[in-house]
């Protein structure tokens, strides 16, 4: 998802604990969708409680926030709003992924495939409605705000960082930069060991910043050649330009000095140009919220969970445990957050 141009980008890899005190707009369908890839069983299927409904994602938000919280990383969800028509392609294409994957991987499982089962399934994943909706449930049950962006989720959480009520996004894509988000940090909810596709290796995730105005810098291009650079790799909102990668790309921008000559130059076009770029400037946004975080609500948690989706009452309870401690005596304490 998004646009590929990570390997022109500089990251800087820190510890969690170095992003303590910080405010993190998460991007929540990226999140989402990140565990219920990643929390399945060995052979891809999510986990669901006694009726069918999907929990990988709950799991996720509980134990996955309540080790950042104890961090003293202050989350903010922000979920995605209604998407500009010009993402109506890439939208469809995804969802005719999905159903490819999920027909390979019911076969890959009737032949006894583990491996690619589980490759298959991790890309059959997909955030519904009610998938949503618990979420937040879950979100408010703990304390932790949330945000409705009006169009792209990572364009509202961009925005609260250039305001200043956030100080970083928190998102695997590369698109809340073309957003204009200062600073971005990726792997925030998947540190730890991680097993490497296809191999019997596991490695270290350490979360990774990167800073924009370092990054422009160190490219030599302003936040337009950037967008621009995106335009010529490909977007949720354009297909890329034919043979040309991300190196290539730069390196035109910077010859041709805007993406109209560079696509006199290569022979080539770009629907809905104009469009698009004005899009990622001057993105649909709104400063109607408020973050508050407050205390964990434990019965809520433990109703709407145990009761509600079968989870573990003992290990609910130790994580809930967990998040009251956090205001408690010596601890980074979430009343300095209200």
């Amino acid at each position: 998802m998004g646009t590929d141009i990570g390997e022109l980008l500089k990251k800087q890899q820190v510890e969690i604990s170095e992003l303590s005190h910080k405010v993190v707009a998460v991007d929540a369908y990226n999140t989402l969708y990140q565990f219920l890839s990643i929390i399945r069983q060995r052979d891809g299927t999510p986990l669901k409680d006694s009726r069918g409904n999907i929990t990988s994602h709950l799991s996720g938000i509980l134990y996955r926030m309540t080790s950042l919280m104890e961090e003293g990383i202050k989350p903010v969800f922000v979920f995605d709003g209604k998407p500009s028509h010009l993402k109506a392609r890439t939208i469809e294409k995804r969802t005719a992924d999905r159903e490819k994957a999920t027909i390979k991987w019911e076969e890959a499982k009737s032949k006894g495939l583990a491996e690619e089962a589980y490759m298959y399934a991790q890309a059959s994943s997909r955030v519904t409605h009610e998938i949503v909706e618990d979420s937040r449930k879950l979100l408010v049950a703990m304390g932790i705000p949330w945000v409705d962006a009006p169009s792209e989720g990572e364009s509202q959480a961009a925005h609260m960082v250039k305001r200043g009520d956030a100080n970083y996004v928190a998102s695997q894509d590369y698109d809340s930069l073309l957003f204009g988000a200062s600073f971005v940090v990726r792997n925030l909810t998947i540190t730890g060991k991680r097993k490497l596709p296809k191999k019997n290796i596991f490695v270290d995730v350490k979360p990774e910043i990167m800073e924009l105005g370092e990054n422009l810098a160190e490219l030599e291009i302003d936040q337009s050649q950037l967008i621009e650079i995106a335009l010529c790799v490909g977007t949720d909102y354009n297909r890329g330009l034919e043979k040309i990668g991300p190196k290539k790309a730069l390196k035109l921008i910077k010859e041709h000095r805007s993406i109209e000559k560079v696509l006199q130059a290569v022979g080539q076009n770009i629907e809905d140009l104009q469009e698009i770029k004005d899009l990622f400037l001057n993105p649909s946004v709104t400063d109607n919220y408020t973050l508050k975080w407050k205390k964990p609500d434990t019965d809520a948690i433990v109703e709407f969970l145990c009761q509600g989706h079968d989870f573990s009452k003992e290990r609910v309870i130790k994580a809930c445990e967990r998040l009251e401690k956090i205001s408690g005596p010596g601890q980074r304490t979430l009343d300095q957050w209200f």
